[in-house]
């Protein structure tokens, strides 16, 4: 097993629902290198950048966003716009 996971995250992004207006998404990071964090935005906005939070493609491409933040050890934030528990 590697220590990948024990290494500290190289850059963090909280990633933000803005509303039923496309586009439905922003990136606001607050360290990192300002490559990693752009070439993290475009694939971001890839597959999340028409897609508002009910579709239901939404939950299976932010599974591929948390996986590729996880292997580029960058930490992710989501901010949905609703309360955790919902």
């Amino acid at each position: 097993m590697t220590d990948i996971v024990n290494e500290p995250p190289r850059a963090h992004v909280r990633i933000v629902y803005l509303g039923p207006v496309s586009p439905h998404w922003e990136l606001y990071s607050d360290y990192g290198d300002r490559t990693v964090l752009e070439e993290l935005r475009t694939r971001v906005m890839a597959r999340l950048g028409l897609l508002p939070r009910d579709a239901p493609q939404f939950r299976r491409n932010r599974e591929r966003i948390v996986r590729g933040g996880e292997r580029e050890r960058i930490s992710l934030e989501w901010d949905l716009g609703i309360p955790e528990g919902d």
